[in-house]
């Protein structure tokens, strides 16, 4: 897996951009931590450490935008030789580097996942429901480390894996300050288990609230905890059902109005005139 170690590597270039620009990239994070802190609702601890992450994180971006921009600095410009492209763009399509470094960028970084997909801003989830985003911060940490974990090993440059060296360890802290904020929230009687625990269980269908349906042909997830004992929420017992509950009989098809030209049972004359009477009656 190991990149060979060279002054200039194109393509491991493109891929320090999947930790830049990923779902589970640096930009993610800074604008995920970003929107948490501007949604939250209530001033202290939470808001300060969301905000303070999310500047953290743009200093990462900053950095793997930098180790990008020098991999690719002596990259040659390159001409075309005969019917052989010796021109660095084109090597670079055989090689799996990213042509855009090259022409978009000039022979920097992108905003873009190690596919060039443009990073997005779906990736963020900001609720305004700290307990929900806290552990989703968890998820994204955890993510992101591990794709970290495997650029380390592709690679055998000692400068690029001390900046790597030092994002895994920054990663470390982030997941496990993540999760002490999970479990303080809960302590400070800000938000509980289920997530709204602001809205009234009773509300809720609650003789499927802690069963486990067993939708696998296995049955091994019946030796989990998740199948038996209390609930984490401290609200149920969990309970087990080794086959699903029975199916309900398939919905009649929809229909909706005729203009949408869909196909359905209904005679091609039939919906063309019911149209043209909705036209008539300015129906829209």
């Amino acid at each position: 897996m190991r990149q060979s170690r060279k002054t200039y590597s194109p393509v491991y270039a493109r891929k320090l951009q999947e930790v830049i620009g990923g779902q589970y990239g640096e930009i993610t994070v800074a604008m995920q931590y970003s929107f948490q802190a501007w949604n939250a609702h209530i001033p202290g601890k939470c808001r300060d450490l969301l905000f303070g992450t999310a500047a953290e994180e743009f200093g990462h971006i900053e950095m793997l935008a930098t180790m990008i921009a020098q991999l690719l600095e002596k990259a040659p410009l390159g001409i075309t030789e005969d019917e052989i492209q010796a021109d660095p763009a084109v090597a670079a399509v055989i090689g799996g580097t990213d042509l855009q470094h090259a022409i978009v960028a000039g022979a920097g970084a992108r905003p873009v996942d190690s596919m060039g997909n443009p990073w997005s801003g779906s990736y963020v989830t900001a609720s305004g429901n700290l307990l929900a985003d806290m552990s989703a911060n968890v998820n994204a940490e955890m993510q992101g480390r591990t794709q970290v974990a495997r650029l380390y090993h592709m690679t055998d440059d000692k400068g690029i894996r001390d900046m790597l060296s030092f994002l895994l360890a920054r990663d470390t802290m982030h997941q496990n300050q993540w999760m002490a904020a999970v479990k303080e929230l809960q302590a400070d009687g800000l938000e509980q288990l289920p997530v709204p625990s602001n809205f009234p269980q009773a509300k809720e269908a609650t003789e499927f609230s802690y069963d486990y349906y067993n939708f696998s042909d296995g049955a091994a997830a019946a030796q989990g905890s998740w199948a038996s004992g209390p609930t984490p929420d401290g609200n149920g017992e969990f309970g087990y059902q080794e086959k699903p509950m029975a199916g309900v009989p398939m919905p009649p098809p929809t229909h909706p109005d005729a203009r949408f030209y869909g196909t359905t049972e209904v005679p091609n004359r039939v919906e063309k005139a019911a149209g043209a009477l909705q036209d008539k009656l300015n129906k829209e």
